[in-house]
């Protein structure tokens, strides 16, 4: 997983180490499905104060998927780490609505596989399940 780290502010630049560590630590878990994550910090009203300091951060996940996490807190560690937490969140619960492959049992292949006839008989048809519903098969 590579992190990239954008900011324009000079008070964020200095914050560069933390984003980077903060969230290799909070993507440890899930690197193995994340190819960059980007974290963007900037000051929506500048040297005004106020609850203005916003992080985004964006989760490559392959070419096509993206998930993208945006707070707004009054400093840049509290900014960060809800931004990541919300990422992470995304993350897990895109990962769970996902369907699982479904898995062919080993025993119904087995079973298709063995011979269905016995010395003295004539060979019966075959039969797959499909969906519940069982099909008769040569």
């Amino acid at each position: 997983m590579k992190v990239l780290f954008k900011s324009r502010d000079p008070e964020a630049i200095a914050m560069h180490e933390l984003a980077k560590t903060r969230s290799e630590f909070v993507f440890r878990r899930l690197a193995w499905l994340i190819s960059k994550a980007t974290v963007s910090l900037s000051d929506i009203n500048g040297p005004r104060g106020g609850v203005d300091k916003r992080c985004q951060v964006e989760v490559q996940v392959n070419r096509e998927n993206k998930v993208v996490a945006t707070s707004i807190a009054r400093d840049w560690r509290g900014a960060i780490d809800l931004a990541l937490a919300r990422a992470v969140r995304s993350l897990v619960r895109r990962r769970q609505t996902l369907r699982p492959a479904r898995r062919v049992r080993a025993r119904s292949i087995a079973w298709q596989a063995a011979p269905s006839t016995l010395p003295d008989e004539t060979p019966a048809p075959r039969m797959r399940a499909l969906g519940g519903t069982v099909v008769a098969g040569t």
